[in-house]
């Protein structure tokens, strides 16, 4: 059956979540952050709570399940309530 695997990977590259997209870093230990912005090949994430933005592949992002989702917005909140996040 000649053929039957040819064809090439016509799966494009992902669409770009917006601005503030909460998404989940499966290469970091399933660390969630907010989406801020392309760098080259990656794209940059940011933690809920502060913290040092860190980029990572599109490949290994994954939308957040609402568990993580609670987690992330809890600790935004109590970073806010301690004065460290605006």
């Amino acid at each position: 059956m000649y053929g039957v695997n040819a064809c090439p990977n016509t799966a494009g590259p992902p669409e770009l979540p917006a601005l503030g997209t909460l998404l989940v870093d499966t290469s970091r230990d399933n660390r969630v952050g907010e989406f801020r912005g392309v760098a080259g090949f990656y794209w940059s994430l940011r933690p809920m709570g502060g913290g040092t933005e860190w980029e990572v592949e599109p490949r290994y992002v994954r939308p957040p399940f609402p568990i993580e989702q609670l987690r992330a917005r809890t600790a935004r909140a109590n970073a806010r309530s301690r004065g460290e996040v605006l």
